[in-house]
């Protein structure tokens, strides 16, 4: 018998086994699932708290100040450039004479700016990063700072870095919580193992009699945890959507009291299928465990 079709007998048997105990195996990947969505649920939450945050301070700029007496000339060839850098998302230019008159305007100077002889306001140039990261903000500012007739590049660094650094302890902190979480899995698992194994410890001593191998006789074991925990991948997924769709009104009444549209967002398919993936390695890797401390030299044992 070939090694895939050797497999393929064994994934047959996992799936009996999973079927002849629909209650315990559905119990079985609920645990598994709990233990999965609430990091899920973390992670997705924490990626749109950063579009909220976003949406709440508006989108970190870049303001970059000509000297006085620079020629417009010069702030429009440093815009054209500025243009070819796959770094900037978007350019506004503001000239001195609009800078001058919404001074006027919004700051009630009117008096004062007709006053003046010359403007002594300079050109200016707002940009809109691609990336938010503090890192990227300082490329750009150094990238910026060379250019000549450049007097003055002002970041929001602060706010960046801020915001960086509590999207990070929200990262981190699901990350633990999803480690100890797949702890708890891989132990649930090894322990269903566990018992599998002494409970069929006589028919696994009559196949080792018959000339059964050692792989022979894990191989089914290890799909069966494969298979537990990639259905309790796909129960978290679907907990996953159903708690979406419970804080979806409340999340977008917070969103519309600070005047920003927001729903959320769900998982897409890649992280599904990163879900699942997850799911069944760490059933396997329980699995595998199991099977390497109760079943030595191919026998089964308390």
């Amino acid at each position: 018998m070939s090694f895939l079709a050797q497999h393929i007998q064994a994934k047959k048997a996992a799936l009996r086994r999973l079927a002849m105990r629909p209650m315990s195996t559905l119990l079985s990947a609920l645990v598994v699932a709990i233990a999965l969505t609430l990091p899920a649920l973390g992670y997705v939450l924490a990626d749109n708290a950063s579009r909220l945050a976003q949406g709440i301070s508006g989108r970190p700029e870049i303001s970059v100040f000509m000297n006085v007496g620079a020629a417009e000339s010069d702030a429009r060839a440093l815009e054209r450039k500025l243009h070819s850098d796959p770094g900037v998302a978007a350019i506004r230019f503001i000239p001195k004479a609009q800078a001058l008159k919404q001074l006027a305007s919004e700051a009630g100077l009117g008096n004062v700016t007709a006053t003046l002889g010359e403007n002594p306001l300079p050109d200016a140039l707002i940009l809109t990063p691609r990336d938010d990261s503090p890192a990227e903000f300082l490329r750009l500012k150094e990238g910026v700072s060379r250019f000549p007739g450049v007097a003055h590049v002002q970041l929001d660094t602060e706010w960046v870095q801020r915001l960086d650094a509590l999207l990070r302890l929200a990262r981190s902190t699901v990350g633990v919580l999803a480690a100890l979480l797949g702890t708890a899995l891989v132990i649930v698992t090894f322990n269903t193992i566990r018992l599998q194994i002494l409970t069929q410890r006589h028919e696994i001593g009559v196949s080792l009699l018959l000339g059964a191998t050692r792989p022979w006789v894990r191989r089914p074991f290890l799909w069966f945890g494969l298979l537990q925990g990639a259905l309790g991948g796909l129960i978290a997924w679907g907990l996953l959507e159903v708690i979406l769709i419970a804080l979806r009104v409340p999340a977008s009444r917070l969103a519309d009291s600070y005047g920003i549209p927001l729903e959320l967002a769900g998982p897409g398919l890649p992280q599904v299928l990163g879900l699942v993936a997850l799911a069944a390695l760490l059933g396997w890797l329980g699995a595998a465990l199991s099977v390497r401390s109760h079943l030595k030299d191919g026998v089964a044992t308390d």
